[in-house]
C-alpha cells in the first residue's frame, strides 16, 4: 500500500517548483566576475603600475617620453611628458600597412634632435605583446622618414621590425611598400631640407616591453636618433580574473570606462581616486573633472604655415572675443550674425559625428565670406574654430587654403585652375604640419573634396 500523503505532491501549477530565474548561469557568473575584474579601481591601479615601468624605461635610456595618443598619456605623468604622437594601430594591421598623411607626426623631429631620440609609449589589451602601432606603424614611419630625409644614408633605409614577431612574408610585403610611401610623402611638397635640419640624424629603432629590451646593447649614439617603442603593460594570456585585479592595456578605450576622467585629472588627483570605493568613483570623477575644467586657461589658436594670417583653434568665446583676430569663422555656433558683427561667420554645423557631412552645406558661405573679407583686405587675420579644433575647422580651413592661397602661403584671390585630390592633400599637409593633433574625419574630407572638385566655376 502506498503510504505517501497526497499533500506531498503539488496540487496546482503555481505550486510547482522551477529553478529560480535569479540563479546565474555559468556564463553569466563568469561575465559578472569579468566586469568586477575590469572595475575602474583596477584600471587605475594597473595604470599606476604600468607607469612605474615606463619611468624605468626612461631612466634606462635617458630619453624623453612621448605619448602615443590617446592611450599613451595615461602612463605618463604630465610633468615628465615631453610631447604627443598619433600613430594608428590600423596603419599596421596585416595587409593594411600604411603611412598616414593625415597624421605626419613631424612634431617629433625637433624633440628627437634635441635629446638624441625619444621613447614612444603605448599599450594594448590582453593577449598581445605590443600594439600594431609599435610593432609596425612606427617602424614603417621611421623607414619612410629615413629614406626621404637621408637618401644617401642607406644603412638606415631598411624597416626595423621587432625580433621573431612577424612572419617573413609580412616583413617582405611591408618592405616593398616603403618606396611608394616615400614617393607620396615627397609629393606633398614639404620642405624636406628644413625637416632634415629639424631631425639632424637618421633614426634607429629599439623596443622596450615587459618581456625584453631589444637590442639589449643599443643606446643613444652620435650617428643616429634612437626611437624606443615602449609597450607599458604586462602581457596577460588568460582572463583578467586570473591576474588578481591587473588589467593589460587598462588605459585603452577610456571613453567606455573612465566616466569622463582624463589623464591630467588622474595624475593630479591620483591619491584621492585610488582611495575611493568603486561605487563612489563616478561622483568623485565628475566633481574633479568639473573642477579641472574651471581651472583651464583660455584656448590658444595655431598659425597655419606657410600662411601668415590663418589660424585654427578650439571654439572658445574668450578666444573669439580677444581682439587678436580680425575675422572669425565658428563652425558649430548657431548664433545669428548681425550687421554689427559682420566680421564673424557662424556656420551652425551639427555637433555630432554628422558634422563633417553637414559641412558641405555651408562651404559656399565660407567661400563668399572669405572672398569678400580677405579680398578687400588680404592682410586681415582669420581664425577658424570648431568644438574640437581638430575636425570641422580643419576641413573649413582646408577649403579656404585651396581656394584662395598660393604655394607661398599668400592670399591670391579665388583659384581658377582645376583642383584635384593631390592638390588638396598637399594643402592638408600645411595644416597637419602646423597643428599636430588635427584629425579631420573621413566625412569632413569627403565634404571638402565634393565642394572643391565638383564646384561650379567661381
Amino acid at each position: 500500500m502506498d503510504t505517501t500523503s497526497k499533500s506531498d505532491f503539488p496540487v496546482s501549477v503555481s505550486a510547482l517548483h522551477f529553478p529560480s530565474a535569479e540563479q546565474l548561469s555559468v556564463s553569466q557568473t563568469l561575465a559578472s566576475l569579468r566586469r568586477s575584474a575590469l572595475s575602474v579601481n583596477n584600471r587605475l591601479r594597473s595604470i599606476e603600475a604600468d607607469a612605474a615601468f615606463v619611468r624605468e624605461v626612461a631612466d634606462h635610456y635617458g630619453l624623453p617620453l612621448i605619448a602615443n595618443e590617446r592611450c599613451g598619456s595615461w602612463y605618463i605623468p604630465p610633468d615628465i611628458k615631453t610631447g604627443s604622437a598619433y600613430f594608428k594601430s590600423t596603419d599596421g594591421h596585416t595587409g593594411q600597412w600604411d603611412f598616414s598623411f593625415r597624421r605626419l607626426n613631424l612634431q617629433i623631429l625637433p624633440i628627437a634632435r634635441e635629446h638624441g631620440g625619444c621613447i614612444i609609449v603605448d599599450s594594448t589589451r590582453r593577449g598581445k605583446l605590443m600594439p600594431d602601432a609599435l610593432s609596425k606603424t612606427v617602424p614603417i614611419w621611421c623607414a619612410v622618414i629615413n629614406r626621404a630625409l637621408f637618401p644617401s644614408e642607406t644603412a638606415y633605409h631598411s624597416v626595423e621590425l621587432p625580433p621573431n614577431y612577424l612572419g617573413a612574408s609580412e616583413e617582405s610585403q611591408i618592405e616593398k611598400r616603403i618606396d611608394g610611401f616615400v614617393h607620396s610623402l615627397k609629393s606633398l611638397k614639404l620642405d624636406l631640407d628644413d625637416l632634415r635640419q629639424q631631425l639632424g640624424k637618421p633614426i634607429r629603432v629599439a623596443w622596450a616591453n615587459r618581456t625584453y629590451f631589444h637590442p639589449t646593447d643599443l643606446g643613444k649614439g652620435k650617428d643616429y636618433n634612437l626611437f624606443v617603442l615602449c609597450s607599458a603593460s604586462k602581457r596577460v594570456h588568460g582572463a583578467e580574473i586570473s591576474e588578481g585585479g591587473y588589467i593589460q592595456g587598462a588605459g585603452d578605450d577610456s571613453e567606455a570606462w573612465a566616466h569622463g576622467l582624463t589623464p591630467p585629472v588622474f595624475w593630479a588627483h591620483k591619491s584621492t581616486l585610488l582611495s575611493q570605493a568603486e561605487e563612489n568613483l563616478p561622483e568623485v570623477i565628475e566633481n574633479l573633472t568639473r573642477e579641472h575644467r574651471g581651472q583651464r586657461t583660455g584656448q590658444q589658436a595655431t598659425l597655419v604655415a606657410p600662411t601668415r594670417n590663418l589660424y585654427i583653434g578650439q571654439a572658445d568665446p574668450s578666444l573669439a572675443d580677444s581682439g587678436q583676430y580680425d575675422l572669425v569663422i565658428d563652425c558649430n555656433s548657431n548664433a545669428e550674425t548681425t550687421e554689427e558683427n559682420s566680421k564673424c561667420l557662424n556656420l551652425g554645423c551639427i555637433s555630432s559625428k554628422q558634422g563633417g557631412r553637414d559641412l558641405r552645406n555651408h562651404l559656399d558661405k565660407v567661400r563668399d565670406f572669405v572672398g569678400s573679407q580677405l579680398g578687400s583686405n588680404p592682410s586681415q587675420s582669420l581664425l577658424v574654430m570648431c568644438e574640437s579644433g581638430k575636425d570641422i575647422s580643419a576641413g573649413t580651413l582646408l577649403t579656404i587654403i585651396c581656394l584662395f592661397y598660393n604655394d607661398a602661403g599668400e592670399f591670391a584671390g579665388p583659384r581658377t585652375q582645376t583642383i584635384g585630390k593631390q592638390f588638396i592633400r598637399q594643402r592638408l599637409a600645411w595644416i597637419v604640419s602646423s597643428k599636430y593633433d588635427v584629425n579631420p574625419s573621413r566625412s569632413t574630407l569627403q565634404s571638402v573634396n565634393a565642394f572643391l572638385i565638383q564646384r561650379p566655376d567661381y
